[in-house]
């Protein structure tokens, strides 16, 4: 059919469409162009002496069910000039058409490019297929490249952390604008001369938001001498609730005198208990030969060929870390446990009806797994003295909890532990100031906690704090933090399975930086 004026929405603007053919799977439109010259590539030089025609197939959007392609009439031209050595050129249609040497118009090319930055190559294949587009994933993934954006050229306040490549092995570095919300750039590795060089080259950057590991400190340092750096928030919260984990394990041994529970009575214990208690002997024996070894004075490494244990495992040892009688376990019960101890202070005691009560706010688990706990609970509270000594880090829970959400038990034996250690008490005191400094975000008195913390459990915390103090008092002050930077690992994570782990640094960088 002749091409009307309903047919110039099929082609792109700046052709004119001849014909229009509506086949089986596709319809395919013959189009022109409209101009009658063209400018030599090689020189410039306006041409109007056409040598031949050929014509030039393009792929173009889908529509009305069919795959649509573009067949455009291209004229060839002699160039007048005699000097240029381009002889014969073909003419080059608008940008907004096409690409030289392109095979699909510049519209669906966006649309190619999109579907590449989304899904990655196998997935962006599948949806491609069936929006009729005919793309194979190694294209999508030659589109994403060539279309990759560079980092952006001036972030002011930067955000920086690493993932893993794979964990435990080798990790790579992310760099975010807090400012804008997106991703600047990724480093193939965290190496401090690496992410110095980065920092260096950009010196509009003048905020550094990071973790509180060394290695980037000391890049920031070095590469931005004159930018503030802020500490994570999060991560100082959490530090500090491990360095109250840690004091817990190291006084271990006066809790278990205090409760009375130096030996444990088999007898007492369930079948899983009495499992974890019988490993527990195996390797409170292995603890008493690297104490002894420790004792004597022999390096950690040598204790470690002796024993073969690994290094870590001596250290803990030696820190008395490895003293759990019974070791805490990953429960369905742990999201639903505030909800559990409503119920309980409210007076309800029967375990179906505990579970029936949590299945209605969503737990998912079995009434056996409520039941169980409901049988444990009311024997703690009938026993005179807990019927098992509760793990370090349940321990630690117990008093970090809020007084009014603890049962009698719990009480109890916290009461009994406050008294037995009071520096533990004094610790515990210190981590709840510290949570409050950095939530109410008064620094005034961080100095002072410094002070008062230096001498406790909690002591090396409090060092490590010192060696970092303005970082750490940034932290407070300032808005920025890492929360954003953790974020955007998620989302290169979430992109690097969907490239089943295997993607290249250009790759991940052209889909995560072109994307934002």
């Amino acid at each position: 059919m002749r091409h009307h004026r309903h047919s110039r929405s099929l082609a792109p603007e700046g052709l004119i469409v001849d014909h229009i053919a509506v086949e089986e799977d596709r319809i395919v439109a013959t189009a022109r162009s409209p101009s009658r010259s063209s400018a030599c590539p090689r020189c410039g030089n306006i041409s109007t002496h056409v040598h031949s025609r050929y014509h030039r197939s393009l792929a173009d959007l889908p529509a009305h069910g069919r795959a649509v392609v573009i067949k455009v009439a291209v004229r060839r031209y002699r160039c007048g000039r005699t000097t240029c050595p381009q002889k014969i050129f073909a003419e080059r249609l608008a940008p907004a058409i096409a690409s030289a040497f392109a095979r699909r118009t510049a519209r669906l090319e966006i649309i190619v490019h999109q579907l590449g930055l989304a899904l990655g190559g196998r997935p962006g294949q599948g949806l491609a297929r069936r929006l009729l587009l005919p793309v194979s994933k190694d294209t999508l993934l030659r589109v994403v490249r060539l279309r990759a954006v560079s980092s952006f050229a001036a972030p002011r306040v930067v955000g920086i952390d690493d993932w893993a490549w794979r964990r435990g092995h080798r990790y790579g570095t992310i760099v975010c604008d807090l400012e804008c919300r997106r991703i600047v750039d990724i480093l193939p590795d965290r190496e401090v001369p690496t992410v110095e060089a980065w920092l260096a080259a950009r010196p509009s950057i003048s905020v550094i938001a990071r973790d509180r590991g060394g290695g980037y400190g000391q890049a920031a340092a070095r590469g931005r001498p004159n930018a503030l750096q802020v500490a994570d928030r999060w991560h100082l919260i959490e530090n500090a609730s491990a360095a109250f984990l840690q004091a817990v394990r190291r006084v271990m041994n006066p809790i278990r005198t205090a409760l009375k529970i130096g030996t444990v009575d088999p007898d007492r214990l369930t079948c899983a208990e009495r499992r974890q208690y019988e490993g527990w002997r195996r390797r409170d024996a292995a603890n008493q030969v690297i104490r002894g070894l420790a004792l004597d004075g022999v390096p950690i490494k040598e204790i470690a060929r002796r024993t073969a244990q690994a290094r870590d495992i001596v250290r803990r040892v030696i820190r008395g870390e490895r003293d759990d009688v019974f070791r805490p376990r990953a429960s369905s019960l742990e999201p639903f446990r505030d909800q559990l101890e409503r119920e309980w202070t409210a007076g309800c005691r029967n375990g179906a009806e505990l579970w029936r009560r949590l299945r209605a706010v969503g737990f998912p688990g079995a009434a056996r797994v409520v039941s169980e706990w409901a049988t444990r609970r009311r024997a703690d509270e009938s026993a005179a003295v807990p019927r098992r000594i509760p793990s370090s880090r349940a321990i630690a829970r117990m008093m970090m909890a809020d007084p009014e959400r603890r049962s009698k038990a719990e009480t109890a034996i916290v009461a009994t532990i406050e008294t037995a250690v009071p520096a533990l008490a004094v610790a515990r005191d210190l981590v709840r100031e510290f949570h409050l400094l950095i939530k109410s975000r008064d620094v005034g008195d961080f100095d002072a906690w410094i002070e008062k913390a230096a001498e406790g459990l909690i002591g090396s915390f409090a060092a490590g704090l010192t060696q970092d103090r303005e970082a750490v008092r940034a932290a407070i002050v300032e808005p920025w933090s890492n929360g954003q930077t953790e974020g955007q690992i998620t989302k290169l994570k979430l992109v690097k399975r969907q490239m089943y782990g295997r993607a290249n640094l250009d790759l991940l960088r052209a889909r995560l930086v072109g994307a934002a």
